[in-house]
């Protein structure tokens, strides 16, 4: 089912800069640092990742000869003990070729469009977020925040029927997958205690995204629905998380981590207690709906320019996610665009170097 609401004089564009899942695959080849945050309210507590360029390691250009050696897989080189964001799934959806250039030549300069889409997902979260920053000092404090802010924003989502910029975990087909929720919120209008996912993007221009960027939007909100659904039905795997994360359950937390966790109403002294406290908030919240909304708007003045409603396909769903962890297992050869959509190759940063492009070009000049 899908249900749109827009102005029909809107014209579509195939394709704008800051709305390419590129930009959201090259920041997510980046190891995320944690700077948490937390205020004196309940409610209000979320953390921030910066994500740092990451150097790549000294890997020959697979297309360099004829003959294709196998690869260790990129989840192994460029993942491990990681798992894979949810921008990692839907960048490789958008193009294998491309996401494997991000991995391999690393990410490319943000452009202004891209901070002006952080900009308003800030400003969003500023509407129900007060920030104030905590220091961490280790994997396992930055991991405790985590928790700790999906704790808060659950309360806030359960007492005030709305939260934004919610972190979720969780396993698909025994791959770690992280990610940001951007809102959840419980229906106004509707006898329903199940929170409905919601996703803004930006326009630099009034026109609506073509087919593809669609796609990839609803495969993004798709995964958030899996996560937090995930969390809800099944127990969290607290074992198998510290095995694959290499941290310590008894990690003793800081001074300043363990009195904001008191200010919260509960005690945790360590990062095992905070994971308790986590799995309890799961246990008890509602799964969400399974309508899912799109919002696109411009970002001069944040006008509405369309709101898109869709059902969840879990069997899409399933179909895209094993193609996705396909590339980053190693099971398959890597994957150009289809026919229909080289458009895209028209605005890649490495469309110089891809031998979709070049041999292209070369047969047009022959």
């Amino acid at each position: 089912m899908e249900t749109s609401a827009t102005n029909n004089t809107i014209p579509v564009e195939i394709i704008s800069e800051e709305e390419m899942a590129f930009l959201e695959a090259a920041l997510a080849s980046a190891r995320p640092l944690i700077a948490a945050s937390f205020s004196s309210s309940i409610n209000q507590c979320r953390s921030v990742s910066l994500v740092p360029r990451a150097t790549p390691p000294d890997t020959p250009d697979i297309e360099e000869s004829g003959v294709r050696l196998p690869r260790k897989p990129f989840l192994a080189q460029f993942r491990k003990n990681r798992g894979l964001t949810v921008t990692d799934i839907t960048a490789t959806e958008w193009c294998e070729k491309q996401m494997e250039f991000v991995l391999l030549h690393g990410r490319p300069r943000r452009t202004k469009a891209m901070k002006m889409g952080s900009d308003r997902h800030a400003q969003l979260e500023k509407e129900v977020i007060e920030r104030v920053e905590i220091r961490v000092k280790s994997a396992e404090e930055s991991w405790a925040m985590k928790f700790i802010n999906f704790i808060a924003g659950s309360n806030q989502l359960i007492f005030e029927g709305l939260t934004r910029e919610l972190p979720v975990i969780g396993l698909f087909n025994g791959i770690w997958l992280v990610g940001v929720i951007d809102e959840l919120r419980v229906p106004t209008n509707e006898r329903t205690i199940n929170p409905i996912l919601v996703d803004t993007k930006t326009r630099s221009k009034p026109t609506l995204p073509a087919e593809p960027q669609k796609r990839n939007a609803r495969f993004q909100l798709m995964c958030y629905k899996y996560l937090w659904d995930d969390l809800i039905y099944s127990m969290f795997p607290s074992d198998e998380f510290f095995k694959y994360f290499n941290l310590d359950s008894q990690y003793v937390l800081s001074d300043e981590i363990k009195e904001y966790v008191n200010s919260m109403g509960f005690q945790a002294k360590t990062l095992g207690e905070v994971m308790t406290y986590y799995k309890n908030t799961c246990s008890l919240l509602p799964r969400s709906k399974d309508e899912l909304l799109l919002r696109y708007e411009l970002q001069a003045d944040n006008t509405l320019l369309e709101e898109y409603v869709f059902s969840y396909d879990a069997s899409w769903f399933q179909t895209q996610m094993k193609q996705c962890l396909d590339f980053w297992v190693g099971n398959k050869e890597v994957k150009y665009v289809t026919e229909d959509e080289k458009w895209k190759c028209q605005y890649c940063k490495f469309s110089s170097i891809c031998p979709l492009t070049t041999v292209r070009a070369s047969s047009s000049q022959n």
